[in-house]
């Protein structure tokens, strides 16, 4: 599955950091089973890796990604663990020969025009804006679309489930990404159930917003 066929197969990307290694997989299911397939466990917690692992071994409907990328180690791990798919929150050329070294798809953050024109002549065209409510949000995604119309977004930071139906009305946006999906009392609690539910309202979502035109 290549990056915009991902990007598309759910309207929300789960931003998820495990502090438990236990919650991995139950958590992966109830997402999975509440609609939302496309997962982006974090390395913001010493677990990630195995999350990563857990859940690719464990859960096979679910198409499990790699967020917050930053170092060129990194890539090859992370695909070793299972990701299919990476995300970073910039863009470095360090990172760009490791993501055409290693064979893991990038999605990688841009925050400007002109990040994303370097991005783009790098010879990405998925892309991440983040943070994406500070960058500008909506004003900007409408804005950039006109002079770089090639470009497809998953905006992330500081969308919410009552916000990111305006982001995917967007023409230029495939997915939005959001950590609300995973509340931290839920997750402690192994409350699933719950989790499941957020996750088919934020599967519902994709039809509120018109759909990403193709690029």
């Amino acid at each position: 599955m290549d990056l915009p066929a991902i990007m598309r197969a759910s309207p929300v990307i789960p931003v998820i950091a495990i502090e438990d290694p236990a919650h991995a997989v139950p958590l992966a299911r109830a997402l999975v089973s509440g609609g939302i397939r496309v997962l982006e466990v974090t390395l913001r917690t010493a677990h990630g890796l195995a999350a990563i692992r857990a859940i690719a071994a464990e859960v096979p409907d679910a198409i499990v990604g790699v967020g917050t990328l930053t170092q060129p180690e990194e890539f090859k791990a992370a695909r070793e663990a299972g990701a299919v798919f990476g995300v970073s929150p910039g863009l470095t050329p360090a990172l760009v020969a490791a993501a055409k070294t290693s064979g893991l798809q990038l999605l990688p953050g841009v925050m400007t025009p002109s990040e994303v024109m370097a991005a783009r002549e790098a010879g990405f065209r998925q892309l991440k804006l983040f943070p994406a409510v500070p960058a500008g949000g909506i004003g900007m995604l409408n804005a950039i679309a006109g002079p770089l119309p090639d470009v497809l977004f998953c905006p992330t930071g500081g969308i919410s489930q009552e916000t990111a139906p305006q982001f995917l009305a967007c023409r230029n946006v495939a997915c939005v990404g959001g950590s609300w999906l995973t509340p931290k009392d839920a997750m402690q609690a192994g409350d699933w159930d719950r989790i499941r539910e957020i996750a088919a309202a934020a599967a519902a979502l994709r039809k509120q917003g018109k759909p990403a035109e193709a690029v």
